[in-house]
C-alpha cells in the first residue's frame, strides 16, 4: 500500500513537472522562463572582445582585472562582476556568457553581445569592436538557432518574455570624429533604436540607461577639460534629456506592447564617491598599454572606479540594485524587476 501511494505521488510529481516545463530534445525550460539578452559596450561586455582581433585598448583579459570574484581576468572591465552579472543573479539566471564564446550554447537563458569600445554608430572604433549593428546581426543568427531548437512558436514566446538590456552611446561621444555636427546625438539615437529590429522579432521588454557624466570619469578628471571634452559633456547632457522623450514616444505611439526601464545613472551616482584606485586617471591598468606602470589599490570596494573609466564591482552592484529595484525617480515607470515579472 505504501509503495502504491509512493508510486501515485511520483506520477503526480512527474505530471506537474511536465506542465511546468517544455522540453525540446535536451533543452527543458520552465513555462515562465525569462531570458536576458545584453547589448552594449565595456560597461556590459563580459568577454566578447577576447574572441575578436583587436588591441589591448579594447581588452581586459589581463591581471588585475577580475581579481575580486573570479580570481582571473575574464574580459570584464572591472575587478569582478558587472551589472549584467548581478541582474542575471537577481533574475535567478546563470551568468550570461559572451555570445562569441564558442563553448557557450545555453542560448535559452540569453546571451551577451556587448563589446568594449562599441558605439551605436558603425564608425565608432571601426575594426576594433563589435558595433551595435553587428551585435544585432549576431542576435538574428541566435534567433535562427532558437527556432531550429524550440520551433517557431516556442522561440517567439521565449523572445517575447525575454528582457533586452542596453548600454550604448558613450563611445560615440568620446571618440574622435571628422565632422562637427550639432545633430550627431540624433544620429546616435537613430542608430540606438535599432532595438526596433528586436521588437519586430517579438521583443517587448527593454532596459536602457542614461549615459554616465563624462566629466566624472577619472580619465577626464586627470587632464584639463579641453574643447572636445566640454563638447562631449554637453552632448551627453543633451542625449540624457532627449532619450526619455524618445522612449515615451516609442511606448505610446510606435511600438505595440513596448515596455521599458530607464535607469538614471546620473541620479544614481550623485551620492557616491567619484574617486578611483590610486593609479588615478591614467589608462595603464594591467601594464599592456602605452603606460606600463600601474599602482593597484588595496581594496577596490572602497572606490567607484577600478581603472581610468570603469566602475569597481562594488559600484556595479550598487548600480545594478538601482536598476533592478529602484523607484520611479531612478528607473521610470518600470524597474527591471517589474519587467521580469510582466
Amino acid at each position: 500500500m505504501a509503495g502504491l501511494r509512493f508510486h501515485s505521488r511520483f506520477l503526480v510529481l512527474c505530471a506537474i513537472l511536465l506542465i511546468l516545463t517544455r522540453c525540446h530534445g535536451q533543452l527543458c525550460l520552465p513555462e515562465k522562463h525569462i531570458a536576458l539578452f545584453v547589448f552594449g559596450d565595456s560597461l556590459y561586455d563580459v568577454g566578447n572582445n577576447n574572441y575578436i582581433n583587436t588591441n589591448s585598448d579594447y581588452r581586459s583579459n589581463v591581471w588585475p582585472y577580475g581579481e575580486t570574484t573570479f580570481k582571473y581576468p575574464t574580459g570584464r572591465f572591472s575587478d569582478g562582476r558587472i551589472i549584467p552579472d548581478f541582474i542575471a543573479e537577481y533574475a535567478k539566471l546563470p551568468l550570461i556568457s559572451p555570445y562569441l564564446n564558442p563553448a557557450y550554447r545555453q542560448y535559452a537563458d540569453g546571451a551577451n553581445f556587448a563589446s568594449a569600445g562599441a558605439g551605436a554608430l558603425v564608425g565608432t572604433h571601426r575594426g576594433f569592436v563589435v558595433d551595435l549593428q553587428a551585435q544585432l546581426s549576431y542576435f538574428k543568427n541566435l534567433i535562427g538557432m532558437l527556432r531550429r531548437k524550440l520551433g517557431d512558436t516556442d522561440a517567439r514566446a521565449l523572445l517575447g518574455r525575454a528582457v533586452y538590456l542596453f548600454s550604448i552611446g558613450i563611445n560615440d561621444y568620446l571618440a574622435p570624429f571628422a565632422t562637427n555636427s550639432n545633430a550627431r546625438y540624433l544620429l546616435i539615437l537613430i542608430a540606438y533604436f535599432r532595438a526596433k529590429e528586436i521588437h519586430k522579432n517579438g521583443g517587448r521588454k527593454f532596459g536602457f540607461q542614461s549615459l554616465p557624466p563624462v566629466g566624472s570619469l577619472p580619465s577626464r578628471r586627470a587632464v584639463n577639460h579641453g574643447a572636445a571634452t566640454e563638447e562631449a559633456i554637453a552632448r551627453v547632457i543633451l542625449h540624457n534629456k532627449v532619450l526619455p522623450k524618445v522612449l515615451v514616444k516609442l511606448e505610446r505611439k510606435q511600438l505595440k506592447g513596448f515596455r521599458y526601464s530607464m535607469a538614471n545613472m546620473v541620479q544614481g551616482r550623485e551620492d557616491r564617491m567619484l574617486w578611483n584606485c590610486p593609479y588615478r586617471g591614467i589608462n595603464s591598468c594591467g601594464g599592456r598599454r602605452s603606460v606600463k606602470e600601474y599602482e593597484l589599490c588595496d581594496d577596490p570596494k572602497e572606490y567607484v572606479f577600478f581603472d581610468s573609466a570603469h566602475p569597481s564591482q562594488t559600484a556595479h552592484e550598487q548600480l545594478a540594485k538601482l536598476t533592478w529595484s529602484g523607484t520611479p525617480i531612478h528607473t521610470g515607470t518600470y524597474n527591471l524587476k517589474a519587467l521580469f515579472q510582466l
